[in-house]
C-alpha cells in the first residue's frame, strides 16, 4: 500500500525535493505500514518557498478580488470532483474511516474555498465624514502568511487557512504535520491546476524546526497555527518576537451539559460524536459530559448500548465507523490515561482497552462517577475516552464547566431554550452548540478563548485576521498651522 507523492515539497508551482533534509515516514495507522517517505525542508528549501511567495503576492494583491475568487471556485470544484481519491489518501495518512473522510475532509475544504471565493469581491472599507474633510479605510492583505497544520484534519485545515488568505490577497507557505504530510500537497497541486499563480500556496515539510523557521522569518507577516497548547505557546512566543499577526486554534477539554429535560437519544448521539468521531482526535470534543443526576442512569444505559455497536476495523471499508489513533505512541498515551482513570476511582462503563493486536486501535471508552479533580477530567486526552460527571443544578454546572484553563467549545442539551441561551451566555468558550455538537460550517466563526487560542477561523471574522486596516485622512481645504 503506497501513497508516495511526486516530491516532498510543492513550491512555485513545482514539485521540489532536497534529499539532504532529514527523511521521515508516513505510516498507515491501521497497520503501521510505511506508505510514503519524505524529506524535511532544508534552509534552502524554506528560502525558496518564502522568496517565491513574497514575489508572487505582490501581483496577486493587485488583482481584482473577483478574479481571485474565480480561481478559488475552480479549485473547490476540482476538490469535489476528486473527493473519493482525496478521501482515500486522507484515510491512508490519518487512519480515519473512509465513511468519515468522504464527508468531512476534502469536502469541507471545498466548502471553505467556495465560501471565500464569494466573499473576496465583497470586501470594502469605510468612508468617515469629518465635516469639510473626510477619511476612509482600506482592507489590505498582510503579505506572506505561514500556516502550520495539525494531523487530525490535514486537508481541511490547509484549506481553512489557505482560502481566506488567498481570497484577500495574501500568499501562504504551509507546513503540514509530519504525521500527515500528504493531502496538503494534493491541495497545492489542485490550486495550481485551477489557475493559482505559482508561489501563492507553497507546501514545505518538516518537524518543529521547519515551523520555527517560518514563524521567525522576517518575510512572514502572519502566522496561523492549529495544534496543541504547548506548541501554541512556543509559536506565539516566536511570532510575537517579530510582532507578527497571529491566529491559533489549540486544544480543549470542553464541557457538554445535558439537562434532565433533554431529548436523551439526541444527547447520547451528540455525546458519542463529541468523543468517538475521528477516534476522539478532535480539539473541540466535549470530553467532559455533565449529566443531571435525574437522568444519569438512563443516559449511561443508552450510551453503553449504542457504544457497544460501534464498528471498528479496516478504515477503507465504508462500513467501518471508527478507526485507529494516529500512531502507536499516541495510542500508548491514550491507554495510559485510561489506566489513570481506573486508578483514580472512576467507574469504567465500557471499553477501556486496546482493540485487536494490529494497528493503533482503542475501544470507545466511557467513565462514570468522574470527579472534577481527576486527571481524565482535567487534561486533554485526544482519544476515544468520555468522562461522565454528575451535577444537580444550573449554577453548579456552569461554575464547574468553566473551571478549566481551556475555552475552545461547549454544548448544552435542553428543551428549555431560555435556559439554553442563559447557560451559553455564561460559558467561557469561543464556540458553543445548543442541541447539537461539533458542527462547524464554514459560515460560522470557529475558535477559542483562554488557553484554547487566539483569533478565529472561517466566517466573516476571518477578514479581521487575514487583512489589516489602513486609514486615510483626506484634507479638502487649506492647512491651518499655528506657525
Amino acid at each position: 500500500m503506497k501513497a508516495q507523492p511526486k516530491a516532498s515539497h510543492f513550491i512555485g508551482g513545482e514539485w521540489v525535493d532536497d534529499t539532504t533534509g532529514a527523511m521521515f515516514e508516513s505510516r498507515y495507522p491501521a497497520t503501521g505500514e510505511v506508505i510514503a517517505r519524505l524529506y524535511s525542508a532544508t534552509p534552502a528549501v524554506i528560502d525558496r518557498a518564502l522568496d517565491t511567495a513574497r514575489d508572487a503576492q505582490l501581483d496577486w494583491a493587485k488583482r481584482l478580488p473577483v478574479e481571485r475568487g474565480r480561481i478559488l471556485r475552480r479549485a473547490a470544484d476540482l476538490l469535489r470532483e476528486r473527493n473519493r481519491d482525496l478521501s482515500v489518501l486522507e484515510t491512508l495518512d490519518t487512519g480515519k474511516p473512509l465513511q468519515e473522510t468522504l464527508v468531512a475532509d476534502a469536502a469541507s475544504g471545498a466548502d471553505a474555498l467556495e465560501y471565500f471565493a464569494g466573499f473576496a469581491a465583497t470586501v470594502a472599507g469605510q468612508t468617515i465624514p469629518l465635516g469639510r474633510d473626510m477619511a476612509y479605510t482600506l482592507r489590505e492583505p498582510h503579505g506572506v502568511c505561514a500556516g502550520i497544520g495539525a494531523w487530525n484534519y490535514p486537508i481541511q485545515i490547509a484549506a481553512w487557512k489557505a482560502a481566506p488568505a488567498l481570497a484577500f490577497g495574501n500568499a501562504m507557505v504551509f507546513k503540514p504535520s509530519e504525521e500527515t504530510p500528504l493531502s496538503a500537497l494534493a491541495l497545492a497541486e489542485i490550486l495550481h491546476e485551477a489557475g493559482l499563480p505559482p508561489g501563492l500556496f507553497n507546501v514545505v515539510q518538516g518537524m518543529g524546526e521547519t515551523g520555527a523557521a517560518l514563524c521567525t522569518d522576517p518575510r512572514v507577516a502572519k502566522v496561523s497555527l492549529t495544534g496543541s497548547v504547548p506548541t501554541g505557546r512556543s509559536v506565539y512566543a516566536a511570532a510575537g518576537a517579530g510582532l507578527k499577526a497571529v491566529t491559533m486554534e489549540l486544544g480543549g477539554k470542553s464541557p457538554l451539559i445535558i439537562f434532565d429535560d433533554a431529548d436523551l437519544d439526541n444527547a447520547v448521539g451528540a455525546a458519542m460524536l463529541a468523543n468517538f468521531y475521528s477516534s476522539g482526535q478532535i480539539c473541540s470534543n466535549g470530553t467532559r459530559v455533565f449529566v443531571q443526576r435525574a437522568v444519569k442512569d438512563a443516559f449511561l444505559e443508552k450510551l453503553a448500548a449504542r457504544a457497544s455497536r460501534i464498528v471498528l476495523g479496516d478504515p477503507l471499508d465504508e462500513a467501518t465507523q471508527m478507526g485507529p489513533l494516529i500512531s502507536a505512541a499516541h495510542m500508548d498515551k491514550v491507554l495510559n490515561y485510561i489506566h489513570a482513570g481506573q486508578a483514580e476511582g472512576a467507574r469504567l462503563v465500557c471499553g477501556g482497552a486496546r482493540h485487536g493486536s494490529t494497528g493503533n486501535f482503542v475501544q470507545p471508552t466511557v467513565f462514570a462517577e468522574v470527579q472534577d479533580s481527576m486527571k481524565i477530567a482535567r487534561e486533554e486526552i485526544f482519544g476515544p475516552v468520555m468522562s461522565v460527571l454528575d451535577f444537580e443544578d444550573e449554577g453548579e454546572v456552569i461554575a464547574r464547566a468553566n473551571d478549566t484553563e481551556y475555552g475552545l467549545a461547549a454544548g448544552v442539551f435542553t428543551r428549555d431554550l431560555t435556559r439554553a441561551h442563559t447557560v451559553v451566555a455564561q460559558l467561557h468558550a469561543g464556540t458553543c452548540w445548543i442541541n447539537a455538537y461539533n458542527l462547524t460550517p464554514v459560515e460560522m466563526p470557529f475558535g477559542g478563548v483562554k488557553a484554547s487560542g487566539v483569533g478565529r477561523e472561517n466566517g466573516h471574522a476571518a477578514l479581521e485576521h487575514y487583512t489589516r486596516v489602513k486609514s486615510v485622512y483626506l484634507g479638502l481645504g487649506d492647512v491651518e498651522a499655528p506657525y
